[in-house]
């Protein structure tokens, strides 16, 4: 227990400072105890969800990273986690607030600052984007897990093993979630359809444009013996991933509040336990332990995906989308314990 406390004592340091921080700003927003309380309880709650939500995230960039050097694991871990926090937790929504409503970046942090409700309101309206474009890339990653003739282990046996066996089916992944996504279009109202398709596919070609962009460095670097480059590929597909996972986070912190430093405060929290998880995920080899834990992650995110898509038809509360993923991920170690005891 005590060995795996070590993993987080950096997430409990930045944990202290952030709930500092979110307790002085409550105090410089309300100009008193009650509203610091408040901004403190918040960002104790967003942390919360976003380390709820991003299990899974954990357990996917632990096995991705199994396959990186050293030096671009490390990297992830410090310049990733940099981006991770201040890219998707506070420039994303500010680059959202930009181009829906076309003003400056300086504008943008103005209006976040002094008139939050007309900056959610902004946020909100880009929700249909965000949805389809997050829904196509987490489900063609979950997707391409399961539909894999390379894949040995089988946890629900009776749905991976059909899946697996249709991976010789050239392109198969691509057609569902092409099939999914048209379904979703027609279902949707008609002046939605276009902005949820264009989403959508960009979403699609970004997975498969991340994925082209990590053979050729693959294969340059074999090529060249530069097995450092090799990393490129991956750091990318992480950050890419890293990015779609915090879409739900992101939005749904603004139904608890509409102030945009106190979400980044917040989902940071979070943010620093997903490394700190990654890092023991990687360090103590646990995916290994655990037969079955990869598969819950995968199917949790296949889950989030259809969760995402179906955001742009009907509101789905964040705890709903936590509490599957987590579900599914408790199973996956239940049974893998369930395994290692028979085993023994």
């Amino acid at each position: 227990m005590t060995a795996a406390l070590h993993y987080f004592r950096w997430a409990f340091f930045v944990t202290v400072l952030a709930l500092i921080l979110a307790f002085w700003l409550g105090w410089y927003f309300t100009g008193n105890l009650g509203g610091a309380i408040s901004f403190f309880l918040i960002a104790f709650v967003l942390a919360i969800l976003e380390i709820s939500l991003s299990f899974d995230n954990a357990i996917v960039n632990a096995n991705k990273l199994k396959t990186m050097t050293p030096v671009w694991q490390h990297r992830f871990l410090t310049w990733g986690i940099l981006i991770a926090v201040f890219g998707m937790r506070v420039l994303f929504p500010l680059l959202i607030v930009v181009i829906a409503a076309g003003i400056g970046p300086l504008t943008a942090i103005h209006l976040a600052a002094t008139q939050p409700a007309e900056y959610a309101q902004i946020i909100g309206e880009a929700h249909l984007s965000i949805a389809a474009f997050g829904g196509a890339f987490l489900m063609m990653v979950a997707l391409r897990y399961f539909i894999d003739e390379a894949k040995e282990v089988d946890w629900i046996a009776a749905l991976e093993c059909q899946l697996r066996r249709c991976a010789s089916v050239r392109g198969l992944e691509i057609a569902l979630v092409l099939a999914v996504m048209l379904g979703f279009t027609v279902a949707l109202p008609v002046h939605e359809e276009a902005a949820f398709l264009f989403a959508a596919l960009s979403g699609l070609l970004t997975f498969l444009a991340v994925e082209v962009l990590g053979h050729i460095v693959d294969r340059r670097a074999a090529t060249l013996d530069l097995a450092a480059k090799a990393g490129l590929g991956g750091f990318l597909y992480l950050e890419v991933l890293d990015a779609s996972f915090s879409f739900d986070g992101v939005i749904g912190a603004f139904a608890l509040t509409q102030n945009l430093f106190l979400i980044a405060i917040g989902l940071g929290i979070g943010a620093m336990y997903v490394r700190s998880m990654t890092i023991m995920l990687v360090e103590r080899n646990t995916l290994a332990q655990f037969r079955y834990l990869e598969h819950g992650a995968f199917w949790s995110i296949l889950i989030l995906s259809g969760i995402m898509f179906a955001q742009t038809l009907w509101p789905i509360p964040e705890m709903v989308t936590g509490l599957l993923g987590a579900g599914f991920i408790g199973l996956s170690m239940l049974s893998s314990l369930r395994f290692n005891r028979r085993a023994q």
